[in-house]
């Protein structure tokens, strides 16, 4: 079965995220592996939920510092961290399909995978062969002068084959090298039935080297850069999908630099009647699956902890780490409140699930925290958008939310 992707939607949940584009009344999921799931290839029964958690708010600084490099530098690269990668994508390659097992993040526009040729000192192990391109029947490389090689921030031609020769570069200095191709990429349905999305673009990397590890086998690029009309799944607009359920808001996406990232306009989060107003609204935080933590803009971030104080009344106590700002002793029994994120046209109800998490039996923390201050951006992490469905419509420009129970899922 073939179809074009039309739009997508995401279930944020912290084993695992669905991703379900929906054509007409035929739709389709595809599991997204949180990397600490049990399920998950990286899954480390050793670790306490509280060393996962504080092992995730070291990433989400690590990710911050990528997102205020790039910004403040305006460098062509990606803010994704490869080596952490919040959840994985399980899909196939070619004709007949190989089936490989990939990082999925919004925070980076390219997909691509590690092809043969592909030497010991140029690319890392990831368990299982790489992909061969030549064993499958419907590969094709993509010549130099089409408008898909040219949406790349870069490329190279050389003057005896016409082939797309990509260069692509992360946070970390991690980076990709290799030949921009097509090829049918083939996912799981929800009712198990493979669905095939035939001549995807992706990168063919030849040349892989960083961060990267097993048993990745590479790089799902969810972004909204230039590259991703012409590169990647969701190459088509969305359209709505959740937007009529019950209790389902959205608010318009705002076009900005780097356009990789999708910007929301927060204008205020309120607790009960008070609310801590953002200094600038316009486009001035990012939805993110990549970052765990919510990060605020440092003075909005202050007037919101004091909202928080206040409702809760009790005496904060030191922090376990540098990654939370505000955390109370677990045997003070305190009543997290509910927090209500002002989204321009869109007013989202966040339960404590989402806001606050107890460590080691002893500590209640805030999972939002304070952006540098030359960062004046905020960030919409992923344990905020737990027990939600967000839709990313690329046609109608906006992100709608809709509240899920996710342990039904």
């Amino acid at each position: 079965m073939m179809h074009n992707p039309l739009f997508l939607v995401l279930t944020a949940i912290f084993s695992s995220l669905v991703v379900q584009p929906v054509m007409g009344a035929k739709g389709f999921s595809v599991e997204l592996i949180h990397r600490d799931s049990p399920i998950s290839p990286f899954y480390n029964a050793s670790l306490s939920s509280s060393q996962i958690l504080r092992k995730n708010a070291l990433h989400s600084m690590d990710r911050l510092k990528h997102f205020q490099s790039l910004i403040n530098q305006s460098a062509i690269q990606s803010a994704v961290t490869p080596n952490g990668g919040i959840y994985l994508m399980k899909l196939s390659f070619g004709t007949p399909p190989v089936d490989y097992m990939a990082v999925a993040d919004t925070g980076s526009d390219l997909i691509w995978i590690q092809c043969v040729p592909c030497l010991q000192s140029q690319c890392y192990p990831q368990g299982s062969p790489p992909f061969d391109p030549q064993a499958s029947s419907t590969y094709k490389k993509i010549p130099c002068d089409s408008d898909s090689c040219q949406a790349l921030p870069r490329y190279q031609c050389s003057n005896d084959v016409n082939d797309c020769q990509y260069s692509y570069s992360y946070g970390d200095k991690s980076f990709t090298k290799g030949i921009l191709s097509t090829d049918t990429l083939t996912f799981d349905d929800s009712n198990g039935q493979k669905t095939a999305f035939p001549t995807s673009i992706f990168g063919c990397g030849h040349n892989n080297q960083g961060k990267f590890r097993s048993p990745s086998a590479g790089l799902v690029g969810l972004g909204g850069g230039p590259t991703r009309p012409a590169l990647g799944l969701l190459n088509l607009p969305f359209v709505t999908s959740i937007i009529s359920r019950p209790g389902a808001v959205s608010t318009p996406l705002v076009s900005k630099t780097p356009q990789t990232y999708y910007y929301l306009s927060l204008e205020g989060v309120s607790i009960g009647d008070k609310t801590a107003q953002a200094g600038s609204s316009q486009g001035n935080i990012i939805i993110d699956s990549g970052t765990t933590l919510t990060y605020l803009e440092s003075s909005f971030y202050s007037s919101l902890e004091t909202i928080v104080k206040d409702a809760i009344g009790a005496d904060p106590v030191q922090s376990p780490s540098e990654s939370f700002s505000l955390c109370y002793g677990s045997e003070t029994n305190i009543n997290v409140p509910e927090m209500v994120f002002h989204f321009s046209g869109a007013d989202l109800r966040l339960q404590p699930v989402n806001t606050f998490a107890k460590f080691d039996d002893n500590l209640v923390c805030m999972l939002i925290a304070p952006t540098p201050s030359d960062l004046p951006l905020s960030i919409f992490g992923n344990f905020a958008q737990i027990n939600l469905q967000v839709e990313y419509d690329l046609e109608k420009w906006t992100v709608s939310f809709v509240p899920t129970d996710c342990t039904n899922q």
